[in-house]
């Protein structure tokens, strides 16, 4: 092949290269941003990077488009390789018509969806863009309609994870929202539907773009992201420790840490003073949680969100788990309308991909509210037991503390599919709490009391001892063993090496109705 002719590749390359070209590359640092090509060498292992379609062109003749060339067409689709593993990857270009989306950008971004599927491997989106490119009409839209489709399709069979480094307004936010897990990036990356202007316009409200989509948006309000990255480099960090937890597709196992598998798993006896004696005193379940998992390593998911409930992925003797947790340190670790809603989520995704279940309960009930009540927590709350009930990996429950009526069975009690269910001697497995129960059982012989203060402590004391310890839920069946907090690590780690081999078999349909 003659020289002039690898010259001229080169030449086009080069430029595709460039991007948006040298200004606009320094615009975007000067933001403090990475472009969209630095961005997938800090993701993929060097030399690993092979790009899909670098040459798409737009076919759009109208509004000043003819001729117009956008190299790239402003994003870089491809794949490389991350710790080993082949992983796919979306970039948007901002220094190329603010990363616009149009007809051939939704094309290449679709075709890598396509592959991902074909192979089996994870996607990352890396959001940058501006939104639909106007100047396509609907060519744009229908484009943006071939991604969400593909998200759909991808939607348990590989993970999907998107990094929001740039604005993602109107339409384009719902294909991150279609994805399993979102990273924002504070003061780089917004979401949302309508912009301030157009809020402006129409309900009158200021707002500013940070105020209404960024991160404090996200993370605590509205429960849109899972993770916040300080930069866009920890972004991707993010994304990479993320996958490391995460088996390429669904019908793979998660990946094992063989140097994390110790075999024999020791006492831990300060566990036994984690819990107060006073039922009432709060604590952190963080502290359970890192006693128990492989160095103590916690990757939490929606960590604002919703505090009282606590999900996230560890590792257990080397293999990944799923752990949900109620947290005594936010509202007692009460279930509400939130934390329903980020429990049933997570659990959900854990099942997808084989993703074994450790969840310790710590429940005084559902959150009693008129608003709760409007908003729907007969509903929302339903989404937990339904995500439990359907969910068929293995599934291990660990009673710290409170575990109160509806509630409890919402965290994956015996009779809602648990595989094993142990207890700790300061267990508290009732309907209710002693105090209500009392108050309704025996409200006559109260208020008839010479001392009804006396007489309630007193109905208490007696209740506690009948109903409330985890012996009588073990003479029940209901409770498999009554262990030593001490013992906790181990018991979860045999448990879970026995269940391995754990097969379920469920009624042939579609899917189930999770209440909406």
């Amino acid at each position: 092949m003659s020289d002039s002719r690898i010259d001229e590749l080169r030449r086009k390359k080069a430029k595709l290269y460039m991007g948006g070209g040298e200004k606009r590359i320094a615009k975007q640092h000067a933001a403090g941003k990475r472009t969209a090509r630095e961005r997938l060498a800090q993701l993929f292992e060097a030399d690993t990077f092979q790009e899909t379609h670098p040459f798409m062109k737009h076919r759009c003749v109208d509004f000043g488009m003819q001729g117009k060339e956008l190299p790239g067409e402003g994003v870089v689709t491809g794949y490389g390789l991350l710790d080993g593993r082949p992983v796919y990857a979306v970039s948007q270009d901002f220094t190329v018509a603010g990363g616009a989306v149009g007809e051939a950008t939704a094309r290449k971004i679709s075709d890598l969806q396509d592959d991902a599927l074909k192979t089996g491997d994870p996607i990352i989106f890396i959001n940058d863009s501006g939104g639909a490119r106007i100047q396509e009409g609907v060519g744009s839209l229908a484009g943006y309609g071939d991604i969400f489709y593909r998200n759909i399709k991808a939607s348990g069979v590989v993970p999907q994870i998107s990094i929001i480094s740039g604005p993602c307004a109107g339409g384009a936010a719902y294909s991150p929202a279609l994805t399993d897990f979102i990273i924002q990036v504070r003061h780089e990356g917004q979401m949302y539907i309508t912009g301030p202007s157009v809020i402006k316009q129409v309900t009158g409200e200021d707002v500013t773009a940070e105020q209404l989509g960024g991160v404090e948006s996200h993370s605590h309000y509205s429960g849109v992201v899972h993770f916040v990255a300080e930069s866009g480099g920890e972004g991707i960090e993010i994304a990479k420790r993320l996958l490391s937890f995460l088996p390429s597709n669904n019908t793979d196992d998660p990946p094992f840490i063989e140097e994390l598998h110790e075999g024999t798993v020791e006492q831990d006896d300060a566990m036994n003073d984690v819990v107060p004696d006073n039922p009432r005193a709060a604590y952190d379940m963080h502290e359970v949680i890192s006693r128990v998992v492989d160095r103590g390593d916690l990757m939490e998911v929606m960590e604002h969100f919703a505090p009282n409930l606590v999900v996230g992925f560890a590792r257990m003797e080397g293999s990944t788990i799923g752990v949900v947790a109620n947290n005594p340190a936010h509202k007692a670790g009460v279930l509400d309308i939130d934390s329903s809603v980020k429990g049933a989520r997570f659990i959900r995704f854990c099942n997808a991909f084989n993703i074994p279940l450790v969840t310790f309960v710590d429940v005084p009930g559902f959150m009693p509210g008129v608003q709760q009540e409007y908003s729907g927590i007969i509903r929302q709350g339903a989404k937990m037991l339904f995500a439990y009930g359907a969910a068929t990996v293995p599934k291990i429950t660990v009673v710290v503390r409170k575990a109160y009526g509806g509630a409890y069975l919402a965290m994956c009690a015996r009779s809602m599919g648990a595989d094993r269910v142990a207890a700790w001697p300061s267990a508290e497995i009732a309907v209710m709490g002693a105090e209500g129960a009392v108050n309704v059982l025996y409200r006559k012989e109260i208020a008839a009391a010479d001392d009804p203060d006396a007489k309630r402590r007193e109905l208490m004391d007696t209740y506690n001892e009948k109903f409330s310890t985890p012996y009588a839920a073990a003479a029940k069946g209901m409770v498999d063993d009554v262990i030593e907090p001490a013992d906790t690590r181990s018991y979860i780690a045999l448990s879970l090496e026995i269940l391995k081999s754990k097969r379920e078999v469920r009624p042939e349909k579609k899917h189930g109705l999770i209440p909406l």
